[in-house]
């Protein structure tokens, strides 16, 4: 028996249906062109390292299923909750949950926004790699803040040159390098330089149109100011750390590169931003976490537990990366599982004092990081092995599982690079796998969320219907 609805109930509910249509379309677009891209970052990766096409195959697979089920999950959610305040108006409801205003659509082309800004800094990241394992980093000697423009002539080539040939690169590593040479290296910091204003300028455009247009909250502008703050300061920190290569050695048989400690701290400073401009576009398009069943909440926050500090343990990792790197570490003991002849070098503690050890000597820090990479290994498995049995939303599952995938696949890209003396397809492919990981613990925290009170009112306490 249908029940009897007047006219204007059968308004509400046209409208209320019309509002998730659009809705759904919107979350639709961002998942397409988000699945897109994160297809063809990764898939450039493992063709990089040499992984077996089937694999990687299989685990791309796995973490489109889990951002796609997440997705319906969260457009499921919504509907309960219109449905649950059907007699008030929803989209001022909704207001209350959302980052940006204008509805659906402006949602959607925010959301476009912060995931192609977060997208350009993790081909910064990766360019950044290429530019320094091809020492092109120390190429370029002088540093202006509006930029400038590159050698046009044949003169001005040669007045560049000139400059290099007087830094301690060039008389220590690159003596005898000719001009042709020289282009190429200069050429790659120069598109690093540039491509870094360019994100500044693609960033600054929609982020000032979306302010004129009322799309952006003032939660929402704070966070974005903050975030475009710490990409100007990036700039700065980058030619810092440049200047650092471009002093004497202090000893005649050191090699110039730059310092560790600069170097960390660009890196650190670049997945910084990039972490905040994806979390911050998730929330844009996922106001509220997937969330079918209490249940589901509950079994949420038992992952959430785990997922926390195993994500602290990839970002120490990562972070311990960029030293291997700044000591060029990833060059010696190129020999797994032992380091040369033994597990534990004999020198790693022959600094003074003691702590520079961590960061400065070549053996501790390559030691260090093939022990917390191991440490990540066995965290991720092991959150798998705990969480394998919860009554958790299917996307939940299904990112843990991609997680301990990308995992494997970043080990063996670090061993890979390892023993084949860190060539730059593998050395950047291991470096973007980082990243990529990254991402993962990212979408995976995200998603962990605890629901807003006004919806965990409506759920259920079993889930109506599984996820196929």
């Amino acid at each position: 028996q249908k029940p009897c609805l007047n006219p204007r109930e059968i308004d509400m509910f046209r409208a209320v249906g019309s509002a998730l249509k659009r809705n759904n379309e919107a979350f639709n677009g961002i998942a397409r062109g988000f699945t897109t891209s994160s297809h063809r970052v990764f898939t450039s990766n493992i063709t990089a390292a040499t992984v077996t096409s089937a694999s990687s195959s299989s685990l791309a697979g796995n973490s489109f299923y889990g951002l796609r089920s997440l997705l319906k999950g969260q457009n499921a959610s919504m509907f309960r909750k219109m449905s649950t305040v059907a007699s008030i108006s929803s989209e001022s409801k909704e207001g209350l949950k959302h980052l940006v205003t204008g509805g659906p659509q402006a949602r959607k082309w925010v959301g476009i926004w912060l995931f192609g800004s977060a997208t350009w800094v993790f081909s910064m990241v990766v360019l950044g790699g290429v530019t320094r394992l091809t020492r092109s980093g120390l190429s370029m000697t002088d540093w202006k803040f509006t930029g400038e423009f590159p050698p046009l002539s044949d003169e001005a080539w040669v007045c560049e040159f000139e400059k290099y040939m007087q830094s301690p690169e060039y008389k220590r590593v690159n003596k005898g390098m000719n001009l042709e040479d020289f282009k190429f290296i200069y050429w790659m910091e120069y598109a690093h330089r540039m491509w870094g204003r360019g994100l500044g300028i693609m960033f600054a455009l929609p982020f000032s149109y979306f302010l004129r247009k009322g799309y952006i909250t003032l939660r929402l502008g704070v966070q974005l100011s903050g975030l475009f703050a710490l990409g100007a300061g990036q700039g700065l920190i980058g030619w810092w750390m440049v200047k650092s290569g471009l002093e004497e050695p202090p000893s005649e048989y050191s090699q110039p590169r730059v310092s560790p400690y600069r170097l960390a701290a660009h890196l650190t400073s670049a997945f910084a931003i990039y972490c905040g401009l994806f979390w911050t576009a998730l929330s844009v398009v996922m106001p509220e976490p997937p969330a079918e069943s209490l249940a589901w909440v509950r079994g949420a926050a038992k992952v959430k537990k785990l997922a926390l500090p195993v994500s602290l343990i990839v970002g120490i990792t990562a972070i311990s990366g960029a030293f291997v790197a700044g000591n060029d570490a990833g060059r010696a003991f190129n020999t797994f599982p032992k380091m040369g002849d033994t597990w534990i070098p004999d020198n790693i503690f022959e600094m003074k004092p003691l702590l520079r050890n961590f960061f400065e000597n070549t053996a501790t820090v390559q030691l260090d990081h093939r022990l917390l990479a191991t440490t990540t290994l066995i965290a991720i498995g092991t959150m798998w092995w705990f969480t394998r049995k919860l009554d958790i939303h299917p996307a939940v599952k299904a990112l843990i599982g991609s997680t301990v995938g990308m995992t494997a696949v970043q080990v063996t890209l670090g061993v890979s690079t390892l023993l084949s003396y860190v060539p730059v397809s593998l050395g950047s492919a291991h470096q973007a796998g980082a990243l990529t990981l990254l991402t993962l613990m990212l979408l995976l925290n995200h998603t962990l969320r605890r629901p807003s009170p006004s919806l965990l009112k409506s759920l259920p306490q079993v889930a109506k219907s599984n996820f196929s």
